[in-house]
């Protein structure tokens, strides 16, 4: 795959955008290789021109600390979960304007968009930081607490976009992070880091229907990912320095060793190659997607969460959110072409086109 020329924009016209750019400034259909948002924690969502990977505006999603992003089948609508602002942001993709603030609840973390529904996991009970060392005295104090005071589990809101309202709500386990669905679409899969296991829920009922506990292979599942066939999943397990590959039933078939804290996850378009964000290797991994032996890295920035292939599949971008930068890395030679500097705790993003990504699927 023959990687594409990085154009460069004039200095002044590309401090204009950064400093300068309205929300209503925001209509971009007419960039051939389409665009990337990301979402700041810290400040807003800027918009990244992939044929120039210069950023050329920013959209003010009306709420505090935007972290989950996705776009809509349909293009029309940027959405975001705001985890100081408790809700979810609508916005006119086109013109950067918002369109509507859902209401969510504590913690809103992570967006999946399954045709004109917003699935996004709340987590009222969440501590944020790094869990405390697995049998330590503060583990243990942790865990009695949480049994003593009943603590709510987390939930996925499940919101219509057309009617711009929550429906109803899946409940999931302690601090639910990723979110995966069934390759039929019948059920939603979830990595309940607090609680140490992934639970399996019918998508429509919420109910129940499966328990995978993995604490076996360390602390926190983040990252879950279904391989383009349909055929295994992949859950990264942050404090454990593992994936796990389950089966089409999440039946585990076996554990894969990574590099320090694995985050997000995705498999190229074709599922050939497996990669994997390293927040604290500063790495992306990449591994065989039918082996999993591990085949490449390319250094990234400090503390990356997700990431995302451009549409025509040529780079990777990626949100290092302690080193306020995105990365953007040559799919062929694994190389760093790119920093995108100057970001606010940048935590995901997404394309449209639509592509493959740790938080999307094309």
């Amino acid at each position: 795959m023959k990687a594409r020329t990085v154009k460069h924009v004039p200095v002044l016209v590309a401090s204009l955008c950064l400093a300068g750019f309205s929300a209503a400034s925001a209509a971009h259909d007419h960039m051939s290789a389409g665009v990337a948002y990301v979402s700041n924690q810290k400040g807003n969502v800027t918009v990244i021109d992939l044929e120039t990977f210069e950023p050329v505006s920013e959209i003010n999603v009306g709420a505090p600390g935007p972290r989950g992003i996705g776009v809509t089948r349909d293009g029309k609508l940027l959405v975001t979960a705001n985890v100081d602002g408790g809700d979810l942001s609508l916005v006119d993709r086109k013109t950067g304007k918002l369109v509507k603030r859902i209401p969510i609840g504590e913690n809103p973390e992570f967006v999946r968009i399954r045709n004109d529904r917003a699935f996004v996991s709340f987590e009222p009970a969440s501590l944020g930081g790094p869990p405390p060392k697995p049998g330590s005295e503060e583990a243990k104090a942790l865990a009695a607490s949480r049994e003593e005071d009943d603590e709510e589990p987390a939930k996925i809101a499940v919101v219509d976009l057309a009617e711009g309202k929550v429906i109803r709500a899946i409940t999931g386990g302690m601090e639910t992070e990723g979110i995966e669905f069934s390759e039929d679409g019948t059920r939603i899969i979830v990595t309940n880091e607090a609680d140490e296991n992934l639970t399996v829920h019918d998508i429509e009922t919420g109910a129940l229907l499966k328990t995978i506990d993995t604490r076996a292979y360390g602390n926190r599942p983040r990252g879950i990912k279904m391989a383009p066939n349909g055929e295994t999943y992949v859950a990264s397990i942050e404090y454990g320095n593992k994936l796990v590959i389950l089966d089409s039933e999440f039946n585990v078939m076996r554990s894969v060793d990574t590099g320090a804290v694995p985050y997000g996850i995705s498999f190229d378009r074709e599922g050939k190659r497996l990669y994997v964000a390293l927040a604290r290797g500063q790495v992306i991994q990449v591994f065989d997607a039918s082996t999993y032996e591990p085949i490449g890295e390319v250094k990234t920035g400090k503390r990356c969460w997700h990431f995302t292939f451009t549409p025509d599949d040529s780079h990777i971008l990626i949100a290092c959110g302690r080193s306020d930068e995105v990365v953007v890395i040559d799919v062929d030679t694994l190389e760093p072409v790119k920093r995108i500097t100057g970001q606010k705790m940048p935590w995901g993003i997404v394309t449209y086109p639509h592509s493959v990504g740790s938080l999307d699927i094309p």
